[in-house]
Protein backbone atom coordinates (compact mmCIF):
# COMPACT_ATOMS: atom_id res chain seq x y z
CA UNK A 1 0.00 0.00 0.00
CA UNK A 2 2.66 2.74 1.22
CA UNK A 3 6.41 2.41 2.11
CA UNK A 4 7.15 3.12 5.45
CA UNK A 5 10.18 4.30 7.13
CA UNK A 6 11.40 4.72 11.03
CA UNK A 7 13.82 6.25 12.02
CA UNK A 8 14.75 7.55 15.49
CA UNK A 9 16.08 4.67 17.23
CA UNK A 10 19.02 4.43 19.26
CA UNK A 11 20.41 3.98 23.09
CA UNK A 12 19.18 5.84 26.03
CA UNK A 13 19.37 5.11 29.72
CA UNK A 14 16.29 4.06 31.62
CA UNK A 15 14.21 6.84 32.37
CA UNK A 16 14.95 8.86 29.39
CA UNK A 17 12.86 9.92 26.15
CA UNK A 18 13.36 9.15 22.54
CA UNK A 19 11.54 9.70 19.70
CA UNK A 20 10.69 7.72 16.52
CA UNK A 21 9.12 8.86 13.45
CA UNK A 22 7.87 7.03 10.56
CA UNK A 23 7.76 8.80 7.25
CA UNK A 24 5.05 7.87 4.82
CA UNK A 25 5.01 8.01 1.10
CA UNK A 26 1.42 9.39 0.73
CA UNK A 27 0.48 12.69 0.14
CA UNK A 28 -3.00 11.75 2.45
CA UNK A 29 -1.61 10.00 5.31
CA UNK A 30 -5.05 11.11 7.02
CA UNK A 31 -6.51 8.30 5.19
CA UNK A 32 -4.92 5.97 6.81
CA UNK A 33 -5.16 4.38 10.08
CA UNK A 34 -1.20 4.12 11.81
CA UNK A 35 0.14 1.88 14.58
CA UNK A 36 3.19 0.96 16.16
CA UNK A 37 4.48 -2.75 17.09
CA UNK A 38 7.46 -3.47 18.72
CA UNK A 39 9.38 -6.83 18.63
CA UNK A 40 11.12 -7.79 22.08
CA UNK A 41 14.29 -9.81 21.94
CA UNK A 42 13.07 -13.59 22.24
CA UNK A 43 9.69 -12.63 22.01
CA UNK A 44 6.82 -11.91 19.22
CA UNK A 45 5.60 -8.65 18.47
CA UNK A 46 3.39 -6.95 20.13
CA UNK A 47 0.97 -3.80 19.62
CA UNK A 48 2.23 -0.40 21.43
CA UNK A 49 0.08 2.09 19.84
CA UNK A 50 -2.32 2.90 17.03
CA UNK A 51 -3.96 6.22 15.43
CA UNK A 52 -7.38 6.26 13.99
CA UNK A 53 -6.77 8.13 10.11
CA UNK A 54 -8.06 11.57 11.34
CA UNK A 55 -5.74 11.05 14.06
CA UNK A 56 -8.71 11.77 16.90
CA UNK A 57 -8.54 8.30 19.14
CA UNK A 58 -5.94 6.46 19.94
CA UNK A 59 -4.86 3.37 21.49
CA UNK A 60 -1.82 2.03 23.57
CA UNK A 61 -1.38 -1.17 24.73
CA UNK A 62 -1.16 -1.48 28.83
CA UNK A 63 3.04 -1.80 29.03
CA UNK A 64 3.26 1.99 27.72
CA UNK A 65 0.13 3.83 28.38
CA UNK A 66 0.90 7.22 30.30
CA UNK A 67 4.35 6.79 29.16
CA UNK A 68 3.97 6.59 25.31
CA UNK A 69 2.19 9.25 22.83
CA UNK A 70 1.47 8.10 18.90
CA UNK A 71 1.16 11.63 16.80
CA UNK A 72 0.45 11.77 12.84
CA UNK A 73 1.44 14.82 11.30
CA UNK A 74 -0.74 15.70 8.31
CA UNK A 75 1.58 18.17 6.65
CA UNK A 76 4.63 16.27 7.08
CA UNK A 77 3.16 13.20 6.63
CA UNK A 78 4.35 11.21 9.20
CA UNK A 79 3.72 9.28 12.22
CA UNK A 80 5.64 9.46 15.33
CA UNK A 81 6.30 7.61 18.55
CA UNK A 82 7.50 9.85 21.87
CA UNK A 83 8.40 7.81 24.45
CA UNK A 84 9.82 8.90 27.78
CA UNK A 85 10.40 7.54 31.16
CA UNK A 86 11.97 4.23 29.33
CA UNK A 87 12.30 1.05 30.81
CA UNK A 88 15.07 -1.65 29.74
CA UNK A 89 12.14 -4.07 28.98
CA UNK A 90 10.95 -1.51 26.07
CA UNK A 91 14.33 -2.59 24.58
CA UNK A 92 13.03 -3.75 21.05
CA UNK A 93 12.87 -3.15 17.16
CA UNK A 94 9.55 -0.71 16.70
CA UNK A 95 7.72 -0.87 13.71
CA UNK A 96 5.64 1.56 12.33
CA UNK A 97 2.22 -0.04 10.22
CA UNK A 98 -0.45 1.48 8.56
CA UNK A 99 -3.55 0.74 6.37
CA UNK A 100 -5.88 2.66 4.75
CA UNK A 101 -9.31 2.50 6.65
CA UNK A 102 -11.39 4.60 8.77
CA UNK A 103 -11.65 2.24 11.75
CA UNK A 104 -9.08 2.66 14.54
CA UNK A 105 -7.20 -0.77 14.04
CA UNK A 106 -4.33 -2.60 16.52
CA UNK A 107 -4.22 -5.89 15.60
CA UNK A 108 -0.96 -6.84 13.40
CA UNK A 109 -3.09 -8.88 11.23
CA UNK A 110 -5.31 -5.70 10.49
CA UNK A 111 -2.50 -3.93 9.03
CA UNK A 112 -1.10 -4.57 5.43
CA UNK A 113 2.43 -1.34 5.26
CA UNK A 114 5.31 -2.27 7.69
CA UNK A 115 8.36 -0.72 7.94
CA UNK A 116 11.68 -2.33 8.45
CA UNK A 117 12.17 -1.42 12.30
CA UNK A 118 14.42 0.52 13.97
CA UNK A 119 16.36 -0.65 17.21
CA UNK A 120 15.66 1.07 20.56
CA UNK A 121 17.95 0.22 23.47
CA UNK A 122 17.15 0.97 26.87
CA UNK A 123 19.94 0.73 29.34
CA UNK A 124 19.73 0.63 33.35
Amino acid sequence: QVQLDESGGGSVQAGGSLKLSCAVSTRTIGRFAMGWFRQIPGQEREFVAAAKHDGRSEEYADSVKGRFTIVKAFGSNTVSLEMKNLRPEDTAVYYCAARATLQLITAESDFDSWGQGTLVTVSS
